[in-house]
């Protein structure tokens, strides 16, 4: 394996980006109306379903991998999809792995709410597209961190990846598992190139979320 250039540098970044925002896209879309249900609402075994939430904070992500990859390999319940070693695998794994976050940070930001905060947006009389307009809205912080979090997440996951994409050249490989890569072969000038570039993403998003907090102080 040659050392690091350009090109390949630019292609494994992208494709970086382009498999964690389309998990991430797939896990706001799941979690924050999931997270919104069972913020603003009270059933019985609420709490269990919460507690299974915050227990997938902290689940290891190789685990998830590790199932992720049971399902898809070739004598698993879906390998007639033949997805193993595949961006969609890892894209599976990411959502699963983003998922918990997302649920309980906009868990976390409902129940924040004033406790008559909905009884008087609906004596209020407005219609129900509105208020979760308006719901959004006031929970808007707590989607961010949802967002940064989510993705910090997937961004510098590297087991789970690993099991599910297989690192295939010009495929599967992104900046966590090239590093790895690049590392374990005594290539280290690659494996810094493409750890400041992992490093220099993580630190956007954290400039970003800064912005935006103080920016609603002002």
């Amino acid at each position: 394996m040659a050392e690091l250039d350009g090109p390949t540098l630019l292609s494994i970044t992208l494709r970086t980006l382009a498999i964690c925002g389309s998990s991430l896209v797939m896990a706001l879309g799941l979690g924050v109306p999931m997270g919104i249900w069972l913020g603003s609402r009270q059933f019985p075994g609420r709490r269990t379903l919460l507690g299974l939430v915050n227990s997938g904070m902290g689940a290891p992500p190789v685990v998830v991998g590790l199932l992720v990859a049971q399902l898809f390999y070739r004598s698993g319940p879906l390998g007639h999809l033949e997805l193993w070693y595949s961006t969609q695998a890892m894209v599976t794994a990411q959502i699963l792995i983003a998922l918990p976050l997302v649920i309980a940070l906009v868990v976390a930001a409902v129940a924040s709410l004033d406790e008559d905060w909905a009884l008087q947006v609906r004596a209020l009389g407005i219609p129900p597209i509105w208020r979760q307009w308006l719901l959004l809205r006031e929970i808007r912080l707590g989607l961010l961190a949802a967002v940064i979090a989510a993705l910090g997440g997937i961004l510098s996951e590297v087991g789970a990846v690993m099991q599910t994409g297989g690192n295939l050249e010009g495929e599967t490989r992104v900046l966590t598992t090239a590093i790895l890569m690049y590392t374990r072969m005594g290539l280290f000038e690659s494996a810094y190139a493409l750890a400041a570039v992992l490093l220099g993403l993580m630190l956007v998003l954290a400039g970003l979320l800064t912005w935006v907090q103080y920016g609603e102080r002002k």
